[in-house]
């Protein structure tokens, strides 16, 4: 088994190399149509990487949604998806999204700690409870957010989509040259292995097109964890995220609904 081969998401998605400018192109749009509701560049850190956008809806938000982005914990930023932001936005709820150190500046345990500094600071923009969601990278450290190692006030339901959940793999990939994963760390930073915090609600969503290794890695934390789990029928790693941007979506009815 070619083990990069199957954590190479582009490789099997159509004209993959222009997501990446399509969702900057989206992510400015969605900004400058929010105007004053755009709050960008707020810090919850001294480093460079650690500060996060915040985006409001009209009137008092009913809580918040965070969405931590994807990239193998190697590239990107918050800046590429405000666009996700539409879906929760349009349903009363503000949407913050952070950025964080990235490898090799940082290991992996270090990023899970920054977003729970981070997560702080949007509560205390923000009022009324919490919801973690991310992508990818992003799925890993938003399903961290509900691991019962993890105390952060307010969170009360985490969507991990796409997640990476146990990072043994992820050591065995080229990855690994940057990311120096020890034993130690693979065991504390893989949420599949952890357990859920009590009162946290989980449901973990991932695209029916994906690559097997994130469908199980999908599987394997939604059976570890007891949750529900959803799979996107036609949907492939760089599109499963879409239909945040829809309020009335079952992706963002996970996100928010019956909250």
């Amino acid at each position: 088994m070619d083990i990069d081969l199957a954590y190479s998401n582009g490789a099997f998605i159509a004209d993959a190399a222009s997501y990446p400018p399509k969702w900057q192109a989206q992510a400015a749009a969605f900004q400058s149509g929010l105007g004053t509701r755009a709050r960008l560049g707020l810090a919850y850190g001294a480093g460079a990487r650690q500060q996060f956008d915040l985006f409001l809806p009209q009137g008092t938000p009913r809580g918040s949604v965070a969405f931590i982005h994807g990239g193998y914990w190697l590239q990107f930023d918050r800046s590429l998806w405000s666009h996700l932001a539409a879906g929760v936005v349009a349903r009363g709820w503000a949407c913050a999204m952070p950025s964080y150190t990235l490898a090799p500046d940082a290991r992996i345990s270090q990023m899970t700690q920054e977003m729970v500094v981070a997560l702080s600071a949007i509560a205390e923009q923000v009022a009324g409870p919490m919801v973690v969601t991310g992508h990818s990278a992003g799925g890993h450290l938003s399903a961290r957010m509900g691991c019962a190692d993890v105390a952060v006030q307010g969170v009360v339901r985490v969507v991990p989509i796409s997640p990476v959940s146990e990072l043994e793999p992820i050591a065995q990939t080229k990855m690994q040259e940057k990311l120096r994963l020890d034993s130690d760390e693979i065991a504390a930073e893989s949420p599949a292995r952890l357990a859920l915090r009590p009162g946290v609600q989980a449901h973990v969503w991932v695209g029916g097109q994906e690559r097997p290794s994130f469908l199980w890695q999908a599987r394997l934390l939604s059976e570890n964890w007891g949750c529900d789990w959803t799979v996107s029928p036609g949907k492939h790693h760089f599109d499963v995220i879409d239909a945040m941007q829809d309020p009335d979506s079952a992706l963002v009815d996970a996100l928010v609904g019956n909250l």
